[in-house]
C-alpha cells in the first residue's frame, strides 16, 4: 500500500481554518527579532477527516502489538498497557538520575515499594523485584 504525502493530497482551493478572536484580551505573541517566520508556513490543506483517515492509513502499515502476537523479543517487545507507559513518563519517574540525592526521591522509592508488597501478595511469595534480568 502506498499512501502519498499530504502534501500531495493537498487541496490550494481548502481554505484554513480561522480562530475565533480570543475572549483573553491578549495580542500576538512578541518574539525576539529574527525569531518569527517571515512568510506564513506551507502546510497542507486537508480537512480534518483526510487527515485522521491519513494517518490512521499509516499506523495501519505498522504492525501492533495491541492487535497482533508477537512471540519473539520478549525482553523488548512486551504488552505495555498505554496507561503505564504514561505513568512511567511522568516527571517524578521519567527524570530521576541514578546519583540524585535520596531524600528527593522518596516518593517513587514509596511508590515502588507499595506496588512491589501488592505484587507479593497477589503472587503469595515473600519477595519480588521490579528490575528482572533482559534477556529470551
Amino acid at each position: 500500500m502506498s499512501e502519498p504525502l499530504t502534501f500531495e493530497k493537498s487541496r490550494h482551493s481548502l481554505g484554513a481554518p480561522r480562530l475565533p478572536a480570543s475572549d483573553r484580551g491578549s495580542g500576538p505573541v512578541k518574539l525576539p527579532n529574527g525569531l518569527g517566520r517571515q512568510r506564513p508556513p506551507e502546510l497542507p490543506r486537508l480537512s480534518e477527516p483526510e487527515i485522521m483517515r491519513h494517518y490512521s492509513r499509516l499506523a495501519s502499515l505498522n504492525y501492533s502489538i495491541s492487535e497482533n502476537f508477537y512471540p519473539l523479543g520478549s525482553c523488548t517487545m512486551k504488552y505495555n498497557p498505554v496507561a503505564n507507559e504514561q505513568a512511567a513518563r511522568l516527571p517524578g519517574f521519567a527524570e530521576i538520575h541514578p546519583y540524585q540525592d535520596a531524600d528527593t526521591v522518596q516518593g517513587a522509592l514509596e511508590l515502588m515499594w507499595e506496588l512491589e508488597r501488592a505484587l507479593c501478595q497477589i503472587a503469595g511469595v515473600e519477595r519480588v523485584t521490579l528490575q528482572p534480568a533482559a534477556g529470551a
